[in-house]
This record gives C-alpha cells, sequence and structure tokens, in this order.
C-alpha cells in the first residue's frame, strides 16, 4: 500500500547492440511538412506490411503517433493504442510504442489497457509518453491546457501511477494529479517489472523527468556535440537519483547509393515544403517551449529548414551512402544513444534498403569496436598466465 518507486530497472551494458526504431505513419501526411510524392500511406494495410518490413529488416521497436486533431499536414488521424495492437497482430518480434497522452487517458485506463494488449501480445506492448505541445488539440477536446512545467509534473506522477499498479497490489497514491485508494489490478502486465515506458522532450523539465521516473528518453534530433551534451546532463542528474535510463535519437534517414543522391533527396525535400504549415507548426512547438522557466523547448533553435522534419530528423545528419550513415550511427552510440529512431521518405522500400545496406555495416563497426576493446584486456589475461 505504498506508493510507486521513482527509480526502474538496469540499464543494459554499453557494449550492447544499439536498438533501431520507425515511426510509425499512422498519420496521414508521412514525417515531413512537404508536398513532396511520397510513396507512404497512413492506412492499417500499409502499416502492416511496413510492420513487417521492419521486423525482417531487423528494427526492434515501432512508435506510433498520437494526434485528436489534424494540423500541420496531418489531416487524417488513426488512435494509438489500438493501431499499435493491429501492427502486433501482424508481427511475432516486433516491440510497438503506443503514444499516450495525460489529459485525455487516466493511468488507469491506460494500465488496463496495456496490461490486457501485454498478454495478447506476450510482452510486445511499451508506451510513449506525451507531455503536450499541441495547445490547439487541448483546447478542440475541451482539456485544461496546463503549463509547461506542470504538465510534466503532471507526466511525473501519471508513470509513478503506472508503475505502482503494474507492480503493486492495494496500491495507493497521494499526488496532486491523480489519487489512488487501495487499487488492484489483476492481471497484471506480462513483462517484469513492467511495460517499458518511453517519453521526450528537451527542457529542464523533461530532462529532470526522464532522469527520475522513465526508462528511455527521446530527444529530437542533433549534432553529435549538442546531443552528447544533453545526454551527459541527463545521465548525471540520473545518477543522482539512483536511476537508469536510456537515450533515443530522432533521425530523419536518407539513404541513397551516393552522397549526391542522398543530398538531392534532402533538397527536393525542402523545397517543396509546405511553407504555411511549417511556419504554423514553428510557432506552435516554439510557443510551447518558452512556457518553460528557461524558455527552451525541443525546437528552441530549429530553423525553417529543420522544421520542415517534425522532430529536427534532418540534424543527426544520417544523409548519404550507407557506409557514411553507418559511422555516423555508430558515433552516436559513441557518446551514449541506445537507440535510433528513424524516419523515411518512403517507408517499406527505405526500411528494406536500410536493413539491407546500413544494418549489417553497423553490426561489423560495432563487432570491430568490441574487438578492440577487447584486445587490452585480452594482453593482460595472458600476461598474468605467462
Amino acid at each position: 500500500m505504498s506508493q510507486a518507486p521513482a527509480t526502474t530497472t538496469s540499464t543494459t551494458p554499453r557494449t550492447d547492440a544499439v536498438k533501431f526504431a520507425y515511426w510509425v505513419p499512422n498519420v496521414s501526411g508521412g514525417l515531413v511538412v512537404s508536398t513532396i510524392p511520397q510513396r507512404t500511406d497512413w492506412s492499417l494495410e500499409y502499416n502492416q506490411r511496413l510492420a513487417v518490413a521492419a521486423e525482417k529488416a531487423g528494427f526492434e521497436y515501432a512508435l506510433s503517433q498520437i494526434r485528436f486533431t489534424a494540423g500541420y499536414g496531418a489531416e487524417y488521424q488513426h488512435e494509438s493504442v489500438s493501431f499499435s495492437q493491429a501492427l502486433l497482430h501482424a508481427t511475432t518480434k516486433l516491440k510497438v510504442l503506443a503514444a499516450i497522452l495525460p489529459g485525455p487517458w487516466h493511468p488507469a485506463v491506460v494500465a488496463k489497457q496495456i496490461a490486457t494488449i501485454d498478454h495478447i501480445s506476450q510482452g510486445r506492448i511499451a508506451i510513449n509518453v506525451v507531455s503536450g505541445w499541441f495547445k490547439g488539440e487541448f483546447q478542440a477536446i475541451g482539456e485544461p491546457w496546463l503549463e509547461h512545467d506542470e504538465r510534466y509534473r503532471r507526466s511525473n506522477e501519471f508513470i509513478r501511477a503506472l508503475k505502482g499498479i503494474w507492480t503493486q497490489d492495494d496500491f495507493t497514491f497521494k499526488g496532486d494529479f491523480y489519487r489512488f485508494n487501495n487499487y488492484t489490478l489483476s492481471p497484471k502486465p506480462v513483462q517484469k517489472p513492467h511495460p517499458e515506458i518511453f517519453q521526450g522532450g528537451s527542457s529542464r523539465a523533461a530532462r529532470d523527468n526522464a532522469a527520475s521516473v522513465s526508462d528511455w528518453y527521446f530527444t529530437n534530433g542533433n549534432t553529435v556535440e549538442g546531443l552528447k551534451a544533453q545526454i551527459d546532463d541527463i545521465q548525471a542528474k540520473a545518477a543522482q537519483n539512483g536511476h537508469k535510463v536510456r537515450i533515443g535519437v530522432n533521425a530523419f534517414v536518407i539513404a541513397r547509393d551516393t552522397e549526391e543522391e542522398a543530398q538531392a533527396v534532402l533538397q527536393d525535400i525542402i523545397d517543396h515544403a509546405h511553407v504555411e504549415a511549417v511556419h504554423a507548426f514553428g510557432d506552435a512547438v516554439k510557443q510551447a517551449g518558452k512556457a518553460s522557466p528557461e524558455g527552451e523547448g525541443n525546437w528552441a533553435k530549429s530553423t525553417f529548414d529543420d522544421l520542415v522534419q517534425y522532430n529536427d530528423g534532418f540534424k543527426t545528419n544520417l544523409i548519404g551512402t550507407p557506409q557514411q550513415i553507418a559511422e555516423r550511427i555508430v558515433a552516436l552510440k559513441a557518446i551514449g544513444v541506445d537507440l535510433v529512431l528513424t524516419g523515411f521518405l518512403h517507408f517499406i522500400e527505405e526500411v528494406e534498403y536500410f536493413g539491407q545496406k546500413v544494418l549489417p555495416l553497423v553490426r561489423e563497426l560495432e563487432a570491430r569496436q568490441a574487438t578492440a576493446a577487447a584486445a587490452p584486456q585480452q594482453a593482460k589475461t595472458l600476461e598474468a598466465v605467462a
């Protein structure tokens, strides 16, 4: 009958292979705010074929999106939890992250939904807690729009409540946003201690939340230097809290046989940008970030070109040949990135190309680094034996 603990399970060793996820295009318009033709579709049929292709290509995770209203190029949107379950039915290994928005969802409902899906999928569901950036969406559905840091404080309680419900009987919680009295969920999830909990954001409040309660932290795309500063900050804070958190980074991938081809595709996407929608999106997200005490959020320093891809995916620079992209991914791993969250222009064909051309190179580079790192220890062992 205690409150949920703030810490989670231990993280995997840094020697583990970097993991890969992809954005599920369950909203129309793809992953770029551009009128460029895309061979990507938001339908269930397309997305189930994509999930099968991604699983075969070597992707471990898929992240569904949550939008309640149209805007910024996304005219149609499928609901994330039910859509995630449909993708799980089409696959056997892929883990699907359902995006959850505190406010519209109550933790008791989410806990029950996800526990049931966890049993149906045999432990392949996870959640991404989205604290909220789209004020107009909340206003449209009659939900209160909290101030920036209050949204993250609510998310913190939301996650702590979920963990308590999933791991304890007679769970009691007395928060400012949620309260539970001797509540027992049965059955509890298959995954132990509980399904993985992801979250994103770049503000101080977002990072502090990740460093205290989340299993995974998603950051927008950025340079290696920018990402390293952010990761170091989060991990230092997590260490102070006795908490373990893993890091995922957003990246829009344009892999082509030559760098010239890849750069030409990037320029074509930007040249066809939906100018009005990009500016509207930029205004909305930057206003949300300015509401934080430090006056910055995910998109504070994003240019027009950056905003053509919703989550600054161009900044990560996974644009070029398979060899160039593989080397950049391994460089991301070296600064503490555990997972790369990918987006593509033409999803199915490009996911297949990534699996055939890029992923094998990443694994090859990882193996070389592991061998090189082990060599000094092996030499010391041989000296000791001698």
